[in-house]
């Protein structure tokens, strides 16, 4: 398998075409199509902003595609990944009850069914399969909602493609979803070097039985489009032959892939005309238009999006992927799809590529705007070379901004629901923000440009800081520079840079659109940060600041002396917060116990199963342990703590180096030679009892 030039371009419209195929289909989601037919018609665009809700919102569908890919990175790229080791990725990323999952019940919901048994101890493949489970419920569409990204990892090779997404199937899934799993894989990856729609079907249906229901599907669906011509007649016939009547449980496998089939086979590669025709149908349409769109994304590239309807502008390419690593939650199509061909990258041994030396933002696609929204402005990037601001000031001192979220804006902050918008910031105090800006050679006059930030002030209002300004004359460039001051425990939701005509320069009496171009902006570093309760000046508790965290822990209340008072009634809870460009640094906090089997600090945590911890353990012990695929023992010793006594714990991780403090005695010092965990944010942790802390300090380490 060799990687196509085009990859990266390639994917970047799969990803968006899977997100705007979820966006499109999510508001009439298990309608039915006569529902459709009489309360909106046909569907041909998007239908959230006239009902007055958001577009872009959290999603099962998008957070499961790219949060269980995830897996390989985490098993070292291993092409011989297996059904287990993917079922683990779930426990680590997946919040009980709150994120990814149709949380309907056991043996109501197949992903919640086979995450209870992943939880009692029960490995996949089992966990997903006939016997445990039944035939209906593993039956259900998740084994095909899931598995875009195992095909985009793997271009042109239909084959691997089809075995990545069965191994990713059967975690939850059996029988027929397994196939229709294996079709769609096999198809995506062939759209990399096919475009001919029943060649891709064609080729895709040699990588299931012949004999199996979803082939017969298949070539039923596809006789019934040649000899009708009108796909509201083969809808009749799919509803009567392959409909919910015959084929039960909340979302099975069978009618959905038939109107998924339907769309590609009637829309002919048209993307516009084939998620209309998919999701005009109903059932579980976010789901079959987030498959096909996805597919027709990678078929045709970033020109799948282009005509009367735009697709991309009101999208903005955000998405959140809400898990237990709550750093990546705010993030969009474009760092996705980064991810994504870096592991189809490294599967060849090949180097990743990282644009314009690893900015976080850096606009390398045509039309790319990486979450950016203008304040007096207008952005474009028609070349995929940098953002372009073009604004035409009314007057001199009226700022023009973009900007884009680090954290949860706040008309997200009512995302609930079924998915409810768990993340942690992107951006702290004490990192060092670097921005490149040059100004059009043609505008009239020289600009002052800075970078800004938006944060939740401790009355939980939003609240602009902005850092140095610089001159910024026609046809030059400045690199801006800006370390992030501490805010009083306060999170950053919103990054980006602003300019202005000066006061005092005239403009002329019909000023030209000025224009400056956002080559990148990113940050670097460890912070230097203290996380508390921001200090009102009233008596009352802010509550924003809680949502930097994320919370996998059964109780946390804001109305205790203890800004961090957490329970954990059964197992191991934590809260954490940070991202996974994290590296080496010194995390600490005065930790104090009520009662708990075991408690303390982490650092490096990628989830809810890796990470290292300092903890005090009941019993009268102090461990240092390493979870990853459960918990190994790094060192131990004896310790007589005492209850509701204070004990500042210190935990200071440099390369596969951790040293470990209570109070200032150092307890631990130790080399994690067996694949050492080298990124990740800060957590508390509490299994089964009570821990109690004001502040957790985290000071990155200068080499």
């Amino acid at each position: 398998m060799s990687l196509p030039p085009d990859y990266l371009e390639r994917v970047y419209a799969g990803v968006l075409g899977k997100i705007i195929g979820v966006y499109l289909g999510r508001p009439v989601e298990n309608w039915r199509y006569q529902e459709i037919v009489e309360k909106v018609g046909e569907i041909h665009s998007y239908l959230s902003p006239c009902w007055g809700k958001p577009i872009v919102v959290t999603d099962d569908d998008i957070a499961g595609t790219f949060t269980f890919l995830r897996a390989i990175e985490d098993y070292d790229y291993d092409p011989a990944i297996t059904s287990a080791q993917i079922g683990q990725t779930w426990l680590n990323y997946i919040i009980e009850n709150l994120t990814i999952l149709w949380w309907g019940g056991l043996y109501h919901s197949t992903e919640h069914t086979a995450y209870l048994n992943l939880k009692r101890g029960i490995a996949a493949p089992k966990s997903g399969s006939i016997e445990l489970n039944g035939p209906v419920i593993a039956n259900q569409i998740g084994a095909q909602i899931y598995i875009d990204g195992w095909a985009m990892i793997a271009p042109g090779n239909p084959r691997l493609a089809a075995d990545f997404a069965e191994r990713a199937a059967r975690v939850s899934h059996d029988d027929e979803a397994i196939n229709a799993a294996r079709l769609i894989a096999a198809m995506e990856s062939l759209a990399f070097v096919e475009k001919d729609i029943d060649h891709l079907l064609d080729s895709g249906l040699l990588f299931i039985p012949p004999k199996s229901l979803i082939s017969k599907l298949a070539q039923d669906v596809r006789r019934w489009v040649a000899q009708d011509g009108n796909w509201r007649e083969t809808y009749r016939r799919i509803s009567e032959n392959y409909g919910y009547k015959k084929y039960i449980g909340g979302c099975h496998i069978i009618p959905n892939h038939a109107l998924f089939l339907l769309g590609l086979l009637y829309g002919r590669g048209d993307f516009s005309q084939s998620l209309s025709v998919t999701c005009s149908c109903g059932w579980d349409t976010d789901c079959n238009a987030g498959n096909l769109g996805c597919l027709l994304g990678i078929r045709n590239g970033l020109s799948a999006f282009d005509g009367q309807i735009d697709w991309r502008g009101p999208v903005a390419d955000r998405l959140f992927l809400p898990t237990a690593d709550g750093g990546r939650a705010i993030t969009d199509a474009l760092t996705e799809a980064l991810h994504v061909v870096n592991i189809g990258r490294a599967l060849e041994h090949l180097p990743p590529i990282s644009p314009k030396e690893g900015a976080h933002f850096h606009f390398c696609m045509p039309g790319s705007v990486q979450g950016f929204r203008a304040e007096n402005a207008r952005l474009s990037n028609p070349l995929g070379e940098g953002l372009e601001v073009h604004f035409t000031p009314a007057r001199p001192d009226v700022w023009s901004r973009a900007s884009t979220a680090t954290f949860i804006l706040p008309e997200d902050l009512q995302l609930t629901g079924n998915y409810p918008l768990l993340a942690s910031p992107a951006l702290y105090p004490g990192q060092k923000v670097v921005a490149l800006v040059t100004a059009n050679p043609a505008n009239v006059c020289t600009l002052e440009v800075g970078l800004f930030l938006r944060f939740y002030n401790a009355l939980d209002q939003p609240e602009l800081l902005a850092g140095d300004l610089a001159p910024l004359p026609p046809g030059e460039e400045v690199e801006l520079f800006w370390t992030i001051p501490e805010l009083n425990g306060c999170p950053i939701f919103e990054i980006g840079l602003q300019a202005r005509v000066p006061a005092g320069q005239a403009l002329p009496a019909h000023p030209t659109s000025i224009r400056i171009t956002l080559d990148r902006l990113g940050w670097d570093g460890c912070p230097r940060v203290e996380f508390r309760r921001p200090q009102r000046p009233d008596s009352k508790y802010p509550e924003i600041w809680r949502r930097a965290w994320v919370q996998a822990v059964d109780h946390w209340e804001n109305r205790f002396h203890h800004a961090f008072r957490i329970i954990q009634d059964r197992g191991r809870g934590m809260i954490i917060t940070g991202t996974r460009s994290w590296r080496d640094y010194t995390t600490s906090s005065v930790i104090t116990s009520a009662l708990f089997e075991r408690g303390g600090i982490a650092v490096r945590v990628q989830g809810l199963e890796r990470f290292y911890a300092l903890e005090l353990i009941r019993g009268g012990k102090v461990r240092l342990s390493k979870y990853r695929d459960g918990e190994h023992i790094l060192a131990e010793m004896p310790f007589d703590w005492e209850i509701w006594h204070p004990y500042r714990l210190t935990l200071t991780a440099a390369g596969p180096r951790l040293q470990a403090w209570v109070e200032n005695t150092l307890f631990f010092d130790e080399i994690d030679s067996d694949r050492p965990l080298l990124e990740g944010g800060i957590a508390l942790t509490v299994f089964e009892g009570h821990l109690a802390t004001h502040a957790i300090r985290v000071d990155g380490l200068i080499h």
